[in-house]
């Protein structure tokens, strides 16, 4: 819950305040007072009483009057009785509690949280932290930490999970000319995390006066689906969020019996909510504050850019980067492109990159984006201006701000000379200017941008029969379904599917054979792996070679029946789920058999999924010509495909039971997709 108070409190009480600037106290008394906050300031101090820098001091809690926002810098074991103090006797609407020692330290700290939250939950007040660096609105500092970056109400929010990060953060925003709207530090947010974060920049947001740009530092995602409601609601209110989230790789493998569970992971998950979401995954802070840099310009609306330079490297380098991710530098050529190059010194070339020499002058370069802006079908331009330290960029940067100013194509600034031009630099970004010192950076973040598909929420499931689902899954134990159960499953969710019939024995066998028709396959029921223990036999054409697979199968190790089943051709492809803890279903797809171990070729979804959701997860496979169908081979029918996809989508929302799900192979040509093999794990 975010309170009034928490964004603008007219008055602040700092609990363990000082004169020390150097103690977290005494710094966030210093940044309150430094950046002029308007309203009463209080200081608690066992130590002092009177004033301490101005500011009616008290040796306890018990002496200050009512307040609006408390910020706690006191050990942790202070703060239960301070909290209870300001939430019933002070009538006090925000805490922000800047102490370690919690629930990231030990049981003693978890249970001093878990007392606090629940005193600040009673009186409906916000609490921040514990174990943060504090927050910055537009109404007062109340952080213990520098660089203070300036504020506007149209720059950037910032939400970080980790103090130390925030300040690092802030550190590399501010060498771009980066402004902000307000800061977060949620600490170990014991009660507002970034999700109540997103939920309140979403509840607020006024399109053209709110922040255009949300930027998120995040170690876990505790409420996936109300990070989706307002992180996509905020990109379809004309916000974007850029987000960093930790913890990715894999330090350690998970046990998983299935080539879905080994596959799956909770950072595909992550992704996976990003992409649904509309929210741009970084990696490191230099791609996070650039991207959102980026964003910060004029939207931009298509995929052909103008390099100008007077710089060749920088130039092609760039060049290199866009054309990479599908970015267009189309050629320019044409009388307004030779009318250009006579504005130009000789040697200058227009053909895009526009290069305008080192001794290119200020008046060219304004000439140079005008062209840009009316003349050239380009749709946005990347101005790159070092100095070799002989002239002064001032007039040069100037022209860059003229020209952003009056020009609907952004223009984007790589000011590459952070040391010989590091005054005017400074100069540029104090009128205003955001630049990017390194072009392939900015190329790589500015392709991420444009290369981010259109986030798009599935309302729909396609059809399936939920009674005989829940049915069975109902009456079934914890573990694999057998493949009986499995078919049924199958058939209810409307997957399309090959004629199976488990034997035991082998006149069974036999009757079954004759029953399904040559060729067909065979397979040990019992193993996991299939394969890994010889259990699946092809094309049997013959009950001489029936009869003999038969008993060579029924002598693997936990195996109890054998499976037959016609013999399909097409391409192999896989569909499978994997439940993934808060998030609900991980729904992948790629090619089947095989190739999933060897390629690893896998698109991932977060359940439900669409059908524009599920083509792009189709189109995304590095091995998709081969689905399409290249050098006169079979393509898939993807229409089927996709509908495949939706209907494991539509089977794990009805029974969210589901652990693990694998459909593989499933056989795939123009004619139909049909699956051959599944297994189905539930975990009740």
């Amino acid at each position: 819950m975010i309170s009034k108070q928490l964004i603008s409190p007219k008055s602040i009480v700092v609990v363990g305040g000082s004169e020390d600037i150097h103690k977290p106290g005494g710094a966030i008394l210093e940044n309150l007072l430094s950046t002029h906050f308007k309203g009463d300031i209080y200081v608690v101090n066992p130590k002092a009483s009177g004033e301490i820098r101005g500011c009616r001091t008290f040796l306890t809690i018990d002496g200050i009057p009512e307040v609006d926002l408390a910020i706690l810098a006191i050990p942790a074991r202070f703060c239960v009785d301070t909290v209870e103090n300001l939430c019933y006797k002070k009538n006090c609407g925000a805490i922000i509690i800047i102490s370690a020692g919690f629930a990231e330290d030990s049981e003693e700290g978890a249970e001093y949280e878990r007392r606090i939250v629940e005193m600040t939950n009673d009186v409906g007040a916000s609490l921040i932290g514990p174990n943060c660096v504090g927050v910055i609105t537009p109404a007062y500092t109340g952080v213990f930490t520098k660089p203070i970056p300036s504020l506007s109400p149209m720059g950037i929010d910032l939400v970080s999970g980790s103090g130390a990060t925030i300040v690092f953060i802030l550190e590399l925003a501010m060498q771009l000319g980066l402004k902000f709207a307000s800061i977060f530090s949620v600490g170990n947010s014991a009660q507002i995390g970034v999700e109540d974060m997103l939920e309140y920049f979403d509840e607020s947001y006024v399109h053209g006066k709110s922040s255009p740009v949300k930027m998120l530092y995040i170690e876990s995602i505790n409420a996936p689906q109300k990070f989706l409601k307002h992180a996509y609601s905020l990109y379809r209110k004309g916000a974007r969020v850029v987000a960093i989230k930790s913890g990715y790789s894999e330090a350690g493998s998970r046990a998983a019996s299935s080539h879905t569970g080994a596959m799956a992971s909770p950072d595909k998950a992550v992704s996976a909510l990003f992409r649904k979401a509309g929210v741009i995954r970084c990696y490191s802070r230099a791609e996070l504050v650039t991207t959102a840099a980026i964003l910060m310009f004029n939207a931009v609306k298509g995929r052909k850019m103008a390099i100008i330079t007077h710089a060749g490297g920088p130039a092609v380098m760039l060049t290199d980067i866009l054309s990479s991710n599908n970015i267009e530098i189309p050629n320019l050529v044409g009388e307004k492109a030779d009318a250009l190059l006579k504005e130009l010194y000789p040697g200058s070339s227009v053909s895009n990159p526009i290069d305008f020499l080192a001794t290119g002058t200020a008046d060219q370069l304004g000439k140079i984006i005008d062209a840009c802006e009316h003349d050239f079908d380009v749709d946005s331009m990347a101005v790159i201006f070092g100095n070799p330290g002989l002239v002064s960029s001032d007039e040069a940067y100037d022209k860059i701000l003229e020209k952003q100013k009056v020009c609907k194509k952004p223009i984007f600034p790589i000011l590459t000379s952070i040391v010989n031009a590091k005054d005017a630099i400074e100069d540029f970004r104090d009128k205003g200017g955001i630049t990017f010192p390194e072009e392939v950076i900015f190329g790589a973040c500015f392709s991420k941008i444009l290369n981010v598909p259109e986030p798009i929420l599935c309302n729909e499931h396609p059809p399936v029969d939920k009674e005989k689902i829940r049915n069975i899954i109902d009456n079934s134990d914890n573990g694999y379904l057998t493949p009986e159960k499995t078919q049924e499953i199958l058939d209810a969710a409307g997957i399309n599917r090959v004629k199976e019939l488990v034997v035991s024995t082998y006149p069974e066998a036999l009757k079954a054979a004759r029953e399904i028709g040559w060729p067909l396959v065979m397979k040990v029921v019992g193993p996991v792996h299939k394969s890994d223990v010889g259990g699946v036999s092809l094309n049997i054409s013959d009950e001489h070679t029936l009869e003999r697979e038969y008993n060579r199968m029924m002598r693997v190790e936990d195996c109890v029946g054998v499976l037959l089943q016609p013999m399909v051709s097409g391409t192999q492809l896989f569909v499978g789920a994997k439940r993934e803890d808060k998030f609900g279903h991980l729904v992948m797809c790629g090619l089947g058999g095989i190739y999933i171990e060897v390629l690893k070729d896998i698109s991932y979804g977060i359940s439900p999924i669409s059908t524009v959701e599920a083509e792009e997860m189709i189109h995304h496979l590095r091995s998709y010509k081969l689905i399409k169908g290249v050098r006169g081979q079979e393509g898939v029918n993807e229409a089927m495909f996709n509908e495949t996809i939706r209907r494991v989508s539509a089977l794990c929302n009805c029974a969210p039971e589901i652990f693990e799900m694998d459909i593989n192979p499933i056989m795939g040509s123009q004619k139909g997709v049909t699956a051959v093999d599944a297994r189905i794990r539930i975990e009740k």
